[in-house]
């Protein structure tokens, strides 16, 4: 079976924004409050920064379980990893998680600037200036057969998706809008030419965009 290239549980407002503007070390959404976008998934069971017992199942459950499943590496654009532009200053930064990464995997950040590798627990962060089809390769060659996730953020997962790469898409639409900031799409009909769509709304409020290749 091949390696697929999956965007999972991307979550995006009802007018296209996946994050706001003005990104700093406080505001990693900008001016974007993240709750009303994240708050259906953070909800469930299987979160995975849940650290009481409890949370819903059904749909949104199902859905987040699967962000983890047969993963074995993630790409993501440098505003993903953290604030910084231009050259890497400060090595001592590394990235929004603390010292226990969620990705439990290889992680490739893009990049036009040099940085070594780091590992924290059992995530490993390399930094790459490359296409997103090199890119791919050598994520695909550390997932060692298993699939990889396209992370974000939206200016990256627009970039893959203009290079025709992806294979599967999970947008989670919150019924809210944002205004401004980084945008995805202007609408989500703008992908129906290459892949097929399924539309699930959720009790929750948000509603699930499935789509696959065609």
């Amino acid at each position: 079976m091949s390696q697929l290239l999956k965007v999972q549980c991307f979550n995006v407002s009802r007018d296209g924004f996946g994050a706001g503007e003005g990104q700093s070390l406080d505001r990693p959404f900008g001016h974007a409050d993240p709750t009303p976008l994240w708050s259906w998934a953070g909800a469930t069971a299987s979160w995975v920064a849940r650290t009481d017992p409890g949370g819903t199942r059904g749909l949104d459950d199902h859905l987040t379980r699967d962000h983890t499943r047969n993963i074995g590496a993630e790409i993501m654009g440098r505003n993903k990893f953290g604030p910084q532009r231009g050259p890497w200053e400060n090595h001592e930064w590394q990235g929004w998680w603390g010292d226990t990464p969620p990705f439990r995997t290889p992680v490739f950040v893009l990049t036009h600037h040099e940085r070594p590798s780091f590992t924290l627990a059992d995530t490993t962060f390399h930094f790459l200036d490359a296409r997103p089809a090199e890119a791919l390769e050598r994520a695909k060659q550390a997932a060692d057969g298993r699939d990889v996730r396209l992370g974000g953020g939206v200016a990256t997962v627009r970039e893959f998706l203009e290079a025709d790469l992806v294979d599967t898409v999970h947008i989670a639409v919150a019924p809210v809008d944002l205004g401004r900031g980084e945008r995805l799409w202007k609408s989500h009909t703008d992908l129906l030419d290459r892949f097929h769509l399924e539309t699930v709304p959720s009790p929750s409020g948000v509603t699930h965009l499935l789509f696959w290749r065609r």
